[in-house]
C-alpha cells in the first residue's frame, strides 16, 4: 500500500481526525488532524476545560520516510501562533528531508504557566502512541521551537516524565521526554532579559520567584536533559541571544550535546524566516541532526 492511501486509511479508521488536502509544493506529503486530548484538557491545578486542539501531523513521502518525527512549536509571544513563517513552511521543509511533522497550536496560557507544557507534552506523548501507524521511531522523536515556541519547547525539554503505565489513556503511557530539541531565537529564561509579553502572558503580572525560576529554562536543566540545537542572530534585540548563550552554558555544565549556531545579523525571526541565515540554520540542523544519529548520515 502507499503512502497516500494508508495515511487516509489511518485517519478515517481512527475517528481521530480528517484529511486535509496536500500541501502546496508538495504533492506527494499527506496530512492529516488528530485530537489532542479526547474531551476536556487538563489546566495543571486539578482543574479541566473543553479542548479541541488538534495535531496537524504531516507524513513524508512515500520511499523518504527516515522515521523520525518532530513537534513544532510557532511562535508569537504566548498571544498567537506564527503558522504562516513557523508552522507550515516548517512542516514541509521537515517532510521533504523524510521527517514526520506535528504542527502544535498550544493553548494560550494567559496566566496559567502549565497549559502550554501539557500541550507539548501530550503532543510527544500522542506521536509516541501513534509511532506504529505512523511509521515513526518512538526514540527518535524531537522537538522544535520558535520565540515563545522555543519557550514551549525547552520546558518539554526541561519539565519531563517517563509517562504512567498504568493510566487507562494509552497516551498517557508514554514517555513525554523529547529525544532532541531544535530551538531557535527562543524565550528560554522568564528572570535574565525575559520578553516581557511572553513572560506576562506565561507567569501573571506578578509572579512569584519561585515561579520564575520554574519557567526559566536554563535553571532547570539536569543529567537527563536532551540534547539541543539552537539558533540566535546577535543583533536580536526582541529575544536577546543570552538566552540561547545561557542555556547552552547549562547544557555543557551538564555534559549534555550542544550545538550553537550564532548568525551575525538578522534581528529577531531572522529577516522575517527568509533568506541566507535562515536556511542556514537550517542546514546546520539537519547536519548536526545526522551526526546524532537521529538522521541517516548522507
Amino acid at each position: 500500500m502507499n503512502r497516500s492511501a494508508r495515511a487516509i486509511l489511518l485517519v478515517l479508521a481512527s475517528g481521530l481526525g480528517s484529511c486535509a488536502a496536500e500541501t502546496p509544493g508538495a504533492s506527494q506529503q499527506f496530512s492529516f488532524k488528530v485530537r489532542l486530548w479526547p474531551d476536556q484538557a487538563p489546566l495543571g491545578d486539578g482543574g479541566r476545560e473543553p479542548c479541541l486542539t488538534e495535531l496537524e501531523v504531516y507524513l513524508p513521502a512515500h520511499g523518504k520516510n527516515t522515521g523520525a518525527a518532530v513537534v513544532v512549536c510557532p511562535g508569537g509571544g504566548y498571544i498567537r501562533h506564527v503558522m504562516d513563517r513557523e508552522g507550515y513552511p516548517m512542516a514541509e521543509w521537515l517532510t521533504a528531508n523524510g521527517i514526520a511533522a506535528a504542527l502544535l497550536r498550544y493553548r494560550l496560557p494567559e496566566g496559567r504557566p502549565r497549559v502550554p507544557l501539557l500541550d507539548a507534552q501530550r503532543a510527544l506523548r500522542t506521536v509516541r502512541a501513534r509511532s506504529s501507524e505512523w511509521e515513526i521511531d518512538p526514540a527518535r522523536v524531537g522537538i522544535l521551537g520558535f520565540s515563545a515556541g522555543g519557550h514551549v519547547a525547552s520546558t518539554a525539554g526541561t519539565h519531563f516524565d517517563a509517562g504512567r503505565p498504568g493510566d487507562p489513556d494509552l497516551v498517557e503511557q508514554r514517555s513525554s521526554r523529547p529525544d532532541f530539541m531544535m530551538l531557535i531565537y527562543p524565550v528560554v529564561s522568564m528572570s535574565e532579559k525575559a520578553h516581557a509579553m511572553s513572560k506576562t502572558k506565561l507567569l501573571g503580572p506578578n509572579p512569584s520567584p519561585d515561579l520564575v525560576r520554574l519557567y526559566s529554562n536554563e535553571t532547570q536543566v539536569d543529567d537527563r536533559t536532551p540534547p539541543a540545537f539552537l539558533a540566535h542572530a546577535k543583533d536580536d534585540a526582541g529575544v536577546p541571544p543570552d538566552h540561547s548563550r545561557n542555556f547552552v552554558a547549562a547544557l555543557e555544565a551538564h555534559k549534555i550535546p550542544v550545538e550553537y549556531l550564532e548568525l551575525p545579523n538578522g534581528g529577531h525571526g531572522l529577516n522575517g524566516c527568509k533568506g541566507p541565515l535562515w536556511e542556514q540554520w537550517k542546514a546546520a540542523s539537519l547536519l548536526w541532526l545526522s551526526a546524532r544519529g537521529f538522521l541517516p548520515k548522507s
